[in-house]
C-alpha cells in the first residue's frame, strides 16, 4: 500500500482528525471518553499524553511513532476499512491508522467496549 494517498494520510494532523472520531461516536450516543479509552488502549498514551499529541498538532506518523506502547492485542482486530482488510495491510503505520478507524467504527456501531478492546470475557 505505498500510494500517494497513504502518504498524505500519514501527514494528516492527528488533532484535526480526532474531533471527527469524537463526532462520529457522539452521533451514535457514545462518548468522547470512550473514544479516548480506545485511542489510549491502542497506543499506550495516557490522557495527558493524548492531549499533548493533539495540542502539538503532530501528524499520524509522529503520533504513532511516539506512542508509548502499541497494544499487542491489536492483531485481534479484524475487518474492512475503506474496502481493505486491516489484517492484510503490510505498511505498519497504515495498519495502525486503519486499526484505529475500525475501532471507532465499532464504537459507533454500538459494540460493547470490552469487545472493542479485545478483552477476554472471563467466565
Amino acid at each position: 500500500m505505498n500510494n500517494k494517498s497513504s502518504h498524505r494520510l500519514f501527514g494528516m494532523k492527528f488533532g484535526k482528525v480526532y474531533p471527527l472520531y469524537v463526532q462520529k461516536a457522539e452521533r451514535k450516543n457514545r462518548t468522547k471518553e470512550e473514544v479516548d479509552q480506545i485511542i489510549c488502549w491502542l497506543t499506550g498514551y495516557d490522557q495527558a499524553g493524548l492531549q499533548q499529541q493533539i495540542e502539538q498538532e503532530n501528524d499520524f506518523e509522529t503520533f504513532f511513532a511516539q506512542a508509548p506502547a502499541i497494544h499487542p492485542n491489536r492483531s485481534l482486530i479484524k475487518g474492512v476499512v475503506c474496502g481493505v482488510r486491516v489484517e492484510k495491510i503490510e505498511e505498519p503505520l497504515m495498519q495502525n491508522i486503519r486499526y484505529l478507524d475500525l475501532l471507532i467504527d465499532e464504537l459507533a456501531r454500538g459494540k460493547a467496549m470490552e469487545k472493542i478492546l479485545r478483552q477476554a470475557v472471563k467466565s
